[in-house]
């Protein structure tokens, strides 16, 4: 099962999604990867294996930015390599999945015939295009968002971050868990509570079908509705 965290902070986030990551071992991965976001530009890195290569490369290289998503991929459509690791990125979208999105081949089939090239074997990368397809369209992250996730078949959890928004990160899960921790001035997500006790006791656990918007200051959570919703807050 793979893992994945997420960290809108106020100090650099590659090595805490590292961190973060570790802690979320015990579901078995074959690769690793994280994106980073600074001043509108997203990098990413990414290591087929365990997280210390991973580690090595962020050695070499060290990723800039205090905003980010990460995974730890087990590996299920697409051979566990390094092009197949998550993050995932397509014009304005950068996305990690944990789950099956299982019709991503009809999904995938109107792109190909269009042209698009996809870099990937992986059922991921097709989210990430339908999203920025919508962006292109001139909606929101928001409404692009809202707009895809019906169309997915499966189950997922998804955290998506979107080049030029610096205080943005959504998350969403179906079938598969998420948790939002609150912070004091940063906000994360992760696939379980235990990616996010260096970080925050304050935990929201989001029910099934939900969305969630993220801001360093603020967490705005919607239901498969697409309608505003509160869930609590945990300790």
């Amino acid at each position: 099962m793979c893992g994945i965290v997420g960290i809108l902070g106020t100090e650099p986030a590659a090595w805490r999604l590292v961190d973060s990551l570790r802690r979320l071992e015990y579901r078995g991965y074959d690769s690793a990867g994280i994106a980073i976001m600074n001043n509108g530009e997203v990098s990413r890195m990414r290591a087929k294996g365990k997280l210390i290569g991973l580690e090595k490369k962020l050695l070499g290289d060290d990723l800039i930015g205090n905003m980010g998503i990460g995974h730890t991929r087990w590996a299920t459509h697409g051979a566990p390599t390094e092009v197949n690791a998550h993050p995932h990125t397509a014009g304005q979208v950068t996305i990690v999945h944990n789950g099956i999105i299982e019709n991503f081949l009809a999904l995938k089939a109107p792109f190909e015939a269009a042209g698009t090239q996809f870099a990937t074997q992986t059922d991921t990368e097709v989210v990430a295009h339908m999203l920025n397809r919508e962006l292109d369209k001139g909606n929101t992250p928001q409404q692009a968002v809202a707009t895809v996730l019906p169309q997915l078949e499966g189950a997922f959890a998804l955290a998506i971050i979107f080049k030029g928004n610096d205080d943005l990160m959504i998350a969403a899960r179906r079938g598969s868990p998420l948790a939002v921790g609150h912070g004091d001035g940063e906000n994360y997500i992760g696939s379980d509570a235990v990616a996010l006790a260096p970080f925050t006791n304050r935990v929201t656990y989001l029910d099934d079908g939900d969305w969630a918007v993220l801001s360093r200051t603020k967490v705005s959570v919607f239901d498969q509705d697409n309608q505003p919703v509160e869930r609590p807050i945990t300790h």
